[in-house]
This record gives structure tokens, sequence and C-alpha cells, in this order.
């Protein structure tokens, strides 16, 4: 499998419109071809730089080119969800008659896309480019051959990798930021280049302050770890047997 990120900008492609006008992005992982209705179905993750952003992004959308319509799934905050459906751009299509498909998620934002996408064969890709330069601009910003050995190591770990991410998750800000300033200042090296005294200077906290909260955040994430290390012991063992 070939996989291709890509900074695309389509001419045609009314979500990279709005976002030259207003201040929101978004964000998917789908888009399907609804061959009754003609049109390219996606389910998007809309987010504005705060609420009128987000509303004035929705209603830009609605008057774009191209645009069939919109269902609100749900609305939070400056975030929103959507279903839509928009005709068929020129580069999807392209993808599409190539035998492409989605690896991971699109981003658009300041008039431009970051697509990821992947093709089985090399010549497959190849075309593909091809004919994505006669009506789009792009650059290859990464392009990868993944073997079948790798393909199945991501697919049949992907339990053991959303429980590293729940435990990011799970840090409160402070943990956080405590944490990647002890490892980036050498706390747990040897010898320690960081020590709880400088942690507490750096946040301008008590020493028993910035042990808690280190110890905190060491405690999510190594709580994760141990969990994603038995998935994985399951799962080489579901393959051995």
């Amino acid at each position: 499998m070939i996989s291709l990120t890509m900074d695309m900008v389509q001419y045609d492609c009314p979500y990279i419109t709005v976002t030259d006008d207003v201040d929101v992005s978004f964000y998917t992982m789908h888009w399907d071809f609804n061959a009754a209705r003609e049109a390219l179905e996606t389910r998007i993750l809309v987010k504005g730089d705060d609420r009128g952003a987000l509303t004035n992004g929705l209603g830009a959308l609605r008057e774009q080119a191209g645009m069939r319509g919109f269902d609100l799934l749900s609305r939070q905050g400056e975030s929103a969800v959507i279903k839509s459906f928009i005709d068929q751009t020129n580069a999807m299509k392209v993808i599409r008659e190539n035998d492409g498909y989605i690896t991971g998620p699109f981003r658009i934002r300041e008039g431009s896309e970051l697509w990821n996408v992947g093709f089985d064969t090399s010549d497959a890709a190849d075309d593909a480019l091809s004919d994505l330069e006669r009506e789009n601009d792009f650059s290859i910003e990464a392009r990868t051959s993944t073997t079948l050995d790798d393909y199945l190591d991501i697919v049949q770990n992907v339990d053991p990798a959303k429980e590293l991410l729940d435990g990011c998750r799970a840090l409160s800000d402070v943990e956080r930021d405590t944490l990647e300033r002890a490892v980036d200042g050498g706390y747990f090296q040897t010898p320690r280049e960081a020590t709880l005294g400088t942690l507490a200077e750096e946040f301008d906290v008590s020493k028993t302050a910035a042990s808690k909260n280190l110890r905190r955040s060491e405690q999510k994430v190594l709580e994760r770890v141990v969990a994603a290390m038995s998935s994985l012991d399951e799962t080489a063992r579901s393959g051995c047997e």
C-alpha cells in the first residue's frame, strides 16, 4: 500500500472557500460517494475560533456553490458535527477513479486541505497524482510504502494505541505540562538534570505541589501503558493460535 500525505488546494471545494473567509476549520475521516444523489456524503467536525466564527462558518457553508446542504448533528461551544452533501469535486473524483481510499484524517483550514490517502500500488498512486495536476494545486508532504506486516500491525493494535491516547487525554493541563517539563528537563535521566526544586520554580509552586502533579501524571500514563501492554500480549497470543 502506498500512503500519501498531501497539502491540497481544490478550487471547487466549498469547505476550502469558507476557510478562506471565516475563522473555521473542518476535520473528517469519512466521505462516501452517494450514487443515488450523485454527491459526496461527509460527516465533518467543524471548529470555529469562537462561537460567532462557528455560526458564521456554518452560514457561509450553506451559501457555497457545490453545496447540496447539511444536517447539524450536534453543537457545543465553538464546535459542531455536521452531515453534509456536496457535488463531487475533481480531486475526489480522481481519487475514486484510481481506487484510492482514506488512510487518515482530512484537515481543512486557511484555504487548503491536508489529505491522507492510500493506493494499492505505486502505479495507481502515480496515475492519480498525474490526473490531479490538471485542475488542482498540491504538494506531497509524505509518501510511504506500507507492507502487509505493517498494515496488520496497525490494524491489530488499534486498542493498545487507544489506551495510550486515553491516558494522555486523562491528564490535566497542569499534569501534562509538568510531565513534559520533567522529561524535557532531564528529570528521569541519570544523573538528573532537573529536580523537584527546578520544576517547582518553573511553575511557581512548592516542591510538594510539583511532586503531586508529577506523580499524578505518571500514574495516569503508566496505568494506560500497562493496559496497552496487556492488550499487546493478548493480540500476540491470539495471533499464535
